[in-house]
C-alpha cells in the first residue's frame, strides 16, 4: 500500500484528522506504552533487592547476576510475542493487539507483587518470578511493534521521525516514573522496610496498567486499512507474514536486527545498568543510584523528539551513525570518570550526557524499523527485528556487563560490551535504504 492509498482510505484514517486529534493520539499511544514499559523495566531498579530475596546464592555479585539474568529472561520470549501478537495486529488491527498486551502485562506485575520469597516457599519463589517475566516479555514483544507502527501511520512522510520518537519518549518516561518511585521509597523507608515490603509497591501500581491503558486508548482510530473485525482474530494466519518476511525481506530483516544491537545495548546499559553499577560497584547509596537512573531517563525523554525531528530533516542513517560513533568514543572515558571520582555530581553528569547521546542513537533506529516493511506485515516485521536484537543484547546487557566484571576483574569492563555492540551495529547501515521522507508502502 502506498502513501496515496493511505491518505484516501476511509474517514477513519488518521490522516483525515486535525493536528489536535493527532496530538491526542500521540499522547494516548505514548501513555499506554509507557505504562507497559514501567511494569517491565521497574524490575531492573530493584534487581539487587529481588536478588537477595529470591536468589539466595553465595556472594552479592552472584545474587546480582541471577537477578539481572531473570530480568533478561523476559526478553527470551519477546520474539515469540512479536510473531504471534504482530500477526494478530496485522490482521485484527493495532488497537486489539495493544489491548491484549495491556492485560498480559498487568498479570505479570500481579505475580511479582504478591510472590512469596525464597525463605517462604523455596524454589517455587524464583519460579514465580521467572514466569512473571516470561509473561511480561511476551506482551512487550507485541506492544512495541504495534504501538510504533500506529505512531508512524498517524504521521505523514515528513514527520514520521518525530511521531515515532514518542515511542522512545514513553520508554524514557516510564524509567523516570520508576526511578522517582525508587528514590521516594529508598528515601522514605528504612532498608529493612524496603526489603520487607517497599519494593513490591511499584508492582502493585503496575497492576493498574490494563484498566488505565484501555481507558486512555479508547478513542484511538484504527490505522490498519481493511482490518478484520475482532471476532475474526482466531483465524490469524501466522505463517503468511513470516513467509513473506523471510523470503522477500531478508536483507531488511538482517540489517534491522544488527542495527538494533547497538541501540538496545546503549539503552539498557545507560538507562538501567548504570544505577545498579553505582550502588554495587561504586558503593553509593540506593537513592543515588535511583537518581542516576532518573537523570538518564529524563534527559533521554526530553532529547528524543529532537532526535526524531532531526532524523526527518537530515536522515535516519546520518543521525544514527554520528551519534553511535560518539557513544562508542565516550563510553569508556565515562566509566573511567565515575570510577575515579565516584561522587554524586560526577555520576549524574556522566549519565546525563550519555542519556542525551542514547536518544540520538536509539530514536532513528526504532523509527526506521517499521519503515522497512509494507503495512500488511509491518507490525510482524518490526516486532521480529526489534525483539531479536533486544532479546539477547539488550535484555541480557546487564548480565553480560556484570559477568565481564567478574571474568576480567575490571570494573570498567561494561564499557567494552557497549563498544563491541555499537561497532558491530554500524556494519548494517550500508544495507538500509534511507527511509526518511519516503512514502510508507
Amino acid at each position: 500500500m502506498n502513501a496515496s492509498s493511505l491518505h484516501s482510505a476511509t474517514d477513519a484514517s488518521p490522516h483525515a484528522h486535525t493536528r489536535v486529534t493527532r496530538a491526542k493520539a500521540i499522547a494516548a499511544i505514548t501513555l499506554g506504552n509507557g505504562l507497559e514499559f514501567f511494569d517491565f523495566t521497574v524490575y531492573s531498579f530493584f534487581a539487587s533487592t529481588i536478588g537477595a530475596l529470591y536468589f539466595p546464592v553465595h556472594g552479592a555479585l552472584n545474587q546480582l547476576m541471577l537477578a539481572v539474568g531473570s530480568f533478561g529472561v523476559g526478553f527470551i520470549v519477546r520474539p515469540l510475542g512479536g510473531v504471534l501478537i504482530g500477526a494478530f495486529a496485522d490482521r485484527a488491527g493495532r488497537k486489539a493487539a495493544m489491548t491484549l498486551t495491556l492485560w498480559l502485562m498487568a498479570l505479570g506485575s500481579a505475580l511479582i507483587a504478591f510472590a512469596p520469597t525464597y525463605a517462604q516457599i523455596g524454589l517455587a519463589a524464583p519460579a514465580l518470578i521467572l514466569l512473571a517475566r516470561l509473561i511480561q516479555g511476551f506482551a512487550v514483544g507485541g506492544e512495541v511493534g504495534a504501538s510504533t507502527s500506529l505512531l508512524l501511520e498517524y504521521a505523514d512522510d515528513r514527520t514520521r521521525g518525530f511521531y515515532g520518537s514518542w515511542q522512545f519518549v514513553s520508554q524514557g518516561l516510564n524509567a523516570v516514573c520508576g526511578a522517582l518511585i525508587g528514590v521516594a521509597l529508598s528515601t522514605a523507608l528504612t532498608p529493612s522496610a524496603l526489603e520487607s515490603w517497599g519494593w513490591r509497591v511499584p508492582f502493585v501500581l503496575g497492576m493498574l496498567v490494563a484498566p488505565v491503558g484501555v481507558y486512555i486508548r479508547r478513542h484511538l482510530d484504527e490505522t490498519l486499512v481493511h482490518a478484520q473485525p475482532a471476532e475474526g482474530a482466531a483465524a490469524v494466519d501466522v505463517a503468511r507474514p513470516l513467509r513473506e518476511i523471510f523470503t522477500r525481506h531478508r536483507v531488511a530483516l538482517v540489517a534491522g536486527v544488527v542495527t538494533t544491537i547497538g541501540g538496545t545495548a546503549a539503552n539498557y546499559i545507560v538507562l538501567f545498568y548504570m544505577s545498579t553499577y553505582a550502588i554495587k560497584m561504586l558503593g553509593l547509596p540506593v537513592s543515588v543510584g535511583m537518581s542516576a537512573a532518573l537523570v538518564a531517563a529524563l534527559v533521554t525523554a526530553v532529547c528524543s523528539p529532537f532526535a526524531g525531528w532531526l532524523s526527518d530533516r537530515v536522515g535516519r542513517k546520518w543521525v544514527l551513525g554520528v551519534s553511535r560513533v560518539l557513544l562508542i568514543a565516550a563510553i569508556y572515558p565515562a566509566f573511567m570518570l565515575i570510577h575515579a571520582m565516584p561522587t554524586v555530581g560526577m555520576v549524574l553528569t556522566v549519565v546525563g550526557v550519555l542519556g542525551a547521546i542514547v536518544a540520538f542513537t536509539a530514536v532513528p533506529n526504532i523509527v526506521m524499523l517499521p519503515e522497512l516493511f509494507p503495512q500488511s506485515i509491518r507490525v510482524t516485521g518490526m516486532s521480529i527485528v526489534y525483539c531479536l536484537g533486544v532479546s539477547i543484547f539488550g535484555g541480557f546487557a546487564q548480565f553480560f556487563a556484570t559477568w565481564l566484571i567478574k571474568l576480567l576483574g575490571d570494573p570498567l569492563a561494561p564499557a567494552w560490551y557497549l563498544i563491541g555492540c555499537g561497532a558491530v551495529s554500524l556494519l548494517a547501515l550500508p544495507l538500509i535504504r534511507e527511509p526518511a521522507g519516503r512514502p510508507l508502502d
